[in-house]
């Protein structure tokens, strides 16, 4: 432990490999879709008017053009840049993990991949921690800053709290326009998924919850006993519990109308956060 207090997470990545492999999330994130999943519909068509001399050649309407006989050219409305508040969960049950690399570093690169992806499409992006330190950076373009924040939350404490009812709550209050808010957690918060509901009257919220494959075994299984990561409180409960949990979260969510990713950490993820994030686009959703 450094004077600190903080740990390397469990990535080993250095940074410039780190840089790529964000990089190449984004990258895939952003394949093959002309329209942004984190934006709205972008530049959109308003209207053609007649030709004005220092139109620029590009700008003409062609079908417009050909059918009147006089040249005329495209208007449109000045791009959509909806910000997008990236929420990571910095507590203890994030970091424990029977993998090699946990549902943190998980979720630090599945943020920094999407962080890109956003800056690709001119959206500015932010990001607050939702555990026990004080993590809070407003939305901006820089690509140096999104780097230098990732650097930051790549090291982390055993010892944090969840504070995701109170974050987004804090959140919700300081938000003057429509933001997409993505949040990044294993949702062991009490209390989360209400948070969640209120800003989701609002916002685009969308969810990526991060699971260890040990989560996912208890369920079926009878009555073990278990201590909480973050408050050292030992518990006894049983497979079915955790499973009808699961389930009721599940439904609120939709029922909230808050889009929902179970991210299971020892499977490649690129491929299907790219289908979700695509299907959010087909449905028009991502522009609500």
């Amino acid at each position: 432990m450094s004077q600190t207090g903080y740990l390397e997470t469990a990535d080993t990545l250095d940074s410039r490999q780190f840089y790529l492999a964000v990089k190449k999330l984004a990258d895939s994130l952003n394949y093959g879709t002309d329209r942004s999943p984190f934006l709205g519909s972008g530049i959109e068509y308003v209207q053609s008017r007649q030709y004005q001399i220092g139109d620029p050649i590009r700008a003409i309407d062609w079908r417009v053009t050909a059918r009147t006989g006089k040249i005329f050219v495209k208007e449109f409305e000045a791009p959509k840049s909806m910000p997008c508040y990236l929420l990571v969960d910095t507590s203890a049950s994030m970091t424990i993990s029977s993998q090699r690399r946990s549902k943190y570093a998980t979720a630090i690169h599945i943020a920094g991949g999407l962080a890109f992806a956003c800056l690709d499409r001119v959206s500015p992006v932010g990001v607050l921690g939702v555990g026990s330190r004080d993590f809070r950076i407003q939305p901006s373009l820089s690509k140096h800053q999104v780097m230098e924040w990732l650097h930051r939350l790549r090291h982390f404490r055993y010892d944090e709290t969840t504070t995701l009812p109170k974050r987004v709550s804090e959140l919700s209050s300081s938000l003057k326009s429509k933001a997409l808010v993505i949040v990044l957690s294993d949702l062991h918060a009490p209390d989360g998924v209400t948070a969640l509901k209120l800003l989701a009257q609002a916002h685009d919220v969308v969810v990526l919850q991060m699971r260890d494959p040990v989560e996912r075994e208890l369920t079926g299984v009878g009555f073990f006993r278990g201590r909480e990561a973050e408050t050292g409180r030992e518990f006894i409960s049983h497979g079915s519990r955790h499973w009808l949990q699961q389930e009721v979260l599940e439904q609120q969510l939709k029922r909230a109308g808050i889009d929902h990713r179970l991210v299971s950490i020892e499977q490649p993820f690129a491929h299907s956060l790219r289908s979700f994030f695509e299907s959010r686009d087909l449905l028009g959703r991502g522009a609500r």
